[in-house]
C-alpha cells in the first residue's frame, strides 16, 4: 500500500479541458436606490455591508461581472472633480459619505477580490429625475446650475442637449476621468441619448427643445434635423470608444440600447422606433465595431410575437458583422411577477444556441438576491464557473505559462503558482481525480490551494489576462516518489509507470 508520503508530483504535458466561456453579468442600479444602497442616508458601514452582500450573491450564482451605475443623472457615486455626489448615497446631492469613502473604488476592489469584472455604468445625458422623485435641491456644482445653457427641460426632466458640442465634451471628460483614475474593466451606457418621446395634454408628441443648438450647429450642416441629431450621437459614441482605447486599451466599451432598432426589423416586430424617435442608430454602432460589447434590452418573453425574444436576438446577431460581443439584457425582475420561472431559463438556453451570442446580463442584481425562485433558475443554468469571453480585437496574445510548485504540510499537499511574465487578472485552477476534472476560477490574489486526502492525480493552472486570453497550463502529475520506486525495485516489487496521458 502506498501512502501520501510515498507520492510526489512531477511536471507533465497534459491539456485540461477548456473552461466554459460566457459573460454572466448583472446590472447594479443606484438611481432611485433600485439596487444599492437600499435607501439614502445609510451609515457607511451599512452601505458597505449591503454592497458586499450583493457581490457575494453574484459569486454564489457564478456570475463573472457586475455593471455598477456610477453616474445616474449628472451626479457621481464616486469622488468626482467634475460633478456632485449623488443624492442616492446621503439623501443630499453634493454631500459626501461620512466617514469618507469612495463607493466606486470600494466596489472595484471588492469585485476584483472575488474575481468579478466591474463595469462603470453611465447615463450620459439625463440631468434630473422628475421633481416628485428628487430628494434634495440640485447642488451648486450641478450642471443645471453651472451650465444651464447646455441643459433643456423636456417634460418633467432635465437633459443635456446632445447637439451642444460642450455637452458631449463634458460627458466625455467625465468618462475619461473615471477610466484614468479607477481600475474599471468596462464602461457602459444605457439607452438614454435623446430622451424617450413625451406627450402634451392633448396626446401629441412634443419635440425635443433644441432650437438653440440646431440654429448654431445644425442648419449649416446640410443635414435634416433628424439626421443631425443622429450624427451628434454617432460622433459621441465614436469619440468615447476611441478616447477610452487611447487611455487604457483593455477597458471594454459597451452600450445597452432599447431592444428594437426599427419596427419591422425583423418582421413582424413592432415597437418604438429608436432610430427615428431617440436618434439612436444602434445598428450602425454595432456594425461599425465602435463597441466591444452590445447588450440590447430584450425585455420581452420568448412567445410574444411582435417583440419576440429569439427573433430579435437572431436579427441582432446578423448585424454583428465585426464579431463583437453580443450579450442580451434579460428582464429577470419579471420572474414571479409577470413571468413564470422557466422564462429566464428558456432565454438563457436560446442565447446559448444562437451563433454570435456569448453571454447575458440580468436586470437587476438585487432581484437575484431577493427572489429565491429566480436565483434557483440561474443557479441551475450556471453549474460551472465561466470565463468572460476573450476580446481578440483588443489583444490576442496569451500570457506566459505560470510557474507551479507544490509542498507537503500537515494540512495536505499545497500547490502555489506565480505569473511568469505580465501579472495575471485571473487564474484557472483545474484538477483531476478518478478521471473527472474540476474547474475553479480564482482572483489574481489567490495563488495557493491545499488538498487533503484524496489528492488529485493531476493539477493544472493557467493565467488569464485582462482581455480574457488564457495561457498554456502548467501541469503536475502525481507519481510514486523515486525513493519508494527504488526501494520497491530492490525488494523485487513490481510497479507500472503511467504514460501521463
Amino acid at each position: 500500500m502506498l501512502f501520501a508520503a510515498d507520492m510526489t508530483y512531477v511536471p507533465v504535458i497534459i491539456t485540461p479541458p477548456a473552461p466554459p466561456r460566457e459573460f454572466r453579468g448583472a446590472w447594479l442600479a443606484t438611481v432611485a436606490n433600485v439596487d444599492w444602497p437600499s435607501q439614502p442616508g445609510l451609515s457607511v458601514a451599512a452601505q458597505k455591508a449591503e454592497l458586499i452582500a450583493l457581490l457575494d450573491r453574484a459569486v454564489q450564482l457564478k456570475l463573472n461581472a457586475v455593471i455598477f451605475q456610477a453616474r445616474p443623472m449628472a451626479d457621481a457615486v464616486y469622488a468626482s472633480p467634475l460633478e456632485p455626489w449623488s443624492e442616492f448615497l446621503t439623501g443630499t446631492m453634493g454631500r459626501s459619505p461620512q466617514p469618507f469613502y469612495d463607493p466606486l473604488a470600494f466596489a472595484i476592489a471588492e469585485a476584483h477580490q472575488r474575481g468579478l469584472e466591474l463595469h462603470a455604468w453611465f447615463n450620459p445625458f439625463r440631468v434630473s429625475l422628475p421633481p416628485a422623485q428628487a430628494r434634495s435641491p440640485a447642488a451648486l456644482e450641478h450642471l443645471s446650475r453651472t451650465h444651464p445653457e447646455l441643459v433643456r427641460r423636456y417634460g418633467n426632466l432635465l437633459w443635456l442637449d446632445p447637439g451642444e458640442p460642450a455637452a458631449r465634451e463634458h460627458v466625455l471628460n467625465v468618462v475619461l476621468d473615471v477610466v484614468r483614475r479607477y481600475d474599471v474593466d468596462g464602461i457602459t451606457f444605457d439607452d438614454y441619448f435623446y430622451p424617450y418621446p413625451d406627450k402634451d395634454a392633448e396626446g401629441r408628441t412634443v419635440d425635443f427643445p433644441d432650437d438653440a443648438s440646431w440654429r448654431k450647429y445644425g442648419i449649416s450642416s446640410g443635414m435634416s434635423r433628424d439626421e443631425w441629431r443622429r450624427a451628434n450621437v454617432n460622433q459621441f459614441v465614436q469619440n468615447i470608444n476611441q478616447s477610452i482605447k487611447a487611455l487604457k486599451p483593455w477597458v471594454k466599451f459597451g452600450i445597452s440600447p432599447f431592444g428594437i432598432w426599427r419596427p419591422g426589423f425583423p418582421k413582424p416586430v413592432q415597437g418604438l422606433d429608436t432610430y427615428a424617435k431617440l436618434y439612436a442608430d444602434s445598428r450602425l454602432w454595432l456594425a461599425s465595431g465602435w463597441l466591444d460589447y452590445f447588450s440590447p434590452q430584450l425585455y420581452w418573453p420568448v412567445d410574444q410575437r411582435e417583440q419576440s425574444f429569439p427573433a430579435l436576438l437572431q436579427w441582432w446577431s446578423g448585424q454583428n458583422t465585426k464579431h463583437r460581443h453580443l450579450w442580451p439584457s434579460l428582464m429577470a425582475a419579471n420572474v414571479g411577477i409577470k413571468w413564470k420561472p422557466d422564462e429566464i431559463a428558456r432565454q438563457i438556453q436560446i442565447a446559448r444556441r444562437q451563433p454570435g451570442v456569448d453571454g447575458q446580463i440580468f436586470y437587476h442584481l438585487r432581484t437575484l438576491q431577493e427572489n429565491q425562485t429566480l436565483a434557483g433558475v440561474v443557479r441551475a443554468q450556471y453549474l460551472q464557473p465561466a470565463l468572460v469571453p476573450a476580446s481578440p480585437w483588443l489583444d490576442f496574445l496569451p500570457p506566459d505559462r505560470p510557474k507551479l510548485t507544490f509542498g507537503e504540510s500537515r494540512a495536505g499537499v499545497q500547490f502555489a503558482w506565480a505569473a511568469a511574465g505580465e501579472p495575471a487578472w485571473l487564474w484557472v485552477l483545474q484538477f483531476r481525480s478518478h478521471e473527472v476534472w474540476t474547474t475553479e476560477i480564482l482572483p489574481a490574489n489567490q495563488t495557493t490551494w491545499t488538498f487533503s486526502d484524496p489528492r488529485p492525480d493531476v493539477i493544472a493552472v493557467s493565467a488569464v489576462d485582462r482581455d480574457g486570453n488564457e495561457s498554456a497550463a502548467a501541469t503536475l502529475k502525481e507519481i510514486v516518489s523515486p525513493s519508494v520506486r527504488q526501494n520497491n525495485k530492490n525488494s523485487g516489487l513490481n510497479w507500472r509507470r503511467d504514460s501521463g496521458r
